[in-house]
């Protein structure tokens, strides 16, 4: 089954929907310059009314890593979701502050960007056309990587279907896709899952 991450989450109606929706990941934004970005305080309450079943996954920008591992360990997310330039040193240095699961994005623009990702350390990577564009890639370009992913940038309900008949990712994540006028619209959050869940019982 494909796993279904609903990103950029914001107000507590986004997790109410999440709630009964189940996707299996929920994402918070941590990223100053993001829309969506949300303080530890506000993570933390929305993390409260969100189901025990739904796992809640930070993202962030080149940020400290023990400010992550924080978040981590006190429970606030349960994964770290890495857009920066976080290298080696950087990973084993959150490898030693907390054990819990990472995912490190990749902007894919050319072969040698699925390279790296197939070759990245992280327990799991997230192929996108950059952080929050909105707008899909030539998926083709990752037909190759064999490692499982994420596959993110410009998905909708409209076209998720497309997207997992051609690359069979092991997840799809959505953040534009299921907005309206840049809020979350649970009208578009349903129609997402329910498009993913349609072709996976296929």
């Amino acid at each position: 089954m494909t796993k279904i991450k609903l990103c950029g989450l914001t107000r507590p109606v986004d997790i109410q929907a999440a709630n009964d929706l189940r996707p299996d990941y929920v994402g918070f934004v941590f990223f100053s310059r993001s829309r969506r970005r949300l303080s530890p305080k506000q993570a933390a309450s929305l993390k409260e009314l969100l189901s025990p079943e739904i796992r809640a996954v930070g993202v962030f920008v080149d940020e400290a890593p023990e400010k992550i591992a924080l978040l981590l360990e006190e429970g606030v997310i349960d994964v770290a979701q890495l857009h920066g330039r976080e290298d080696m040193t950087y990973f084993r240095r959150l490898r030693e502050l907390t054990d819990k699961p990472v995912i490190k994005a990749f902007r894919i623009e050319k072969e040698q960007d699925c390279l790296q990702a197939e070759n990245d350390p992280s327990d799991f990577v997230l192929l996108d056309s950059g952080m929050g564009s909105g707008v899909a890639f030539d998926w083709s370009a990752v037909a190759g990587v064999r490692r499982p992913y994420f596959l993110a940038g410009g998905l909708h309900a409209g076209n998720v279907r497309a997207a997992i008949q051609a690359l069979h990712p092991y997840g799809v994540d959505v953040s534009s896709g299921i907005e309206t006028d840049s809020v979350k619209d649970q009208f578009k959050m349903a129609a997402f899952v329910a498009a993913v869940r349609e072709e996976d019982a296929l």
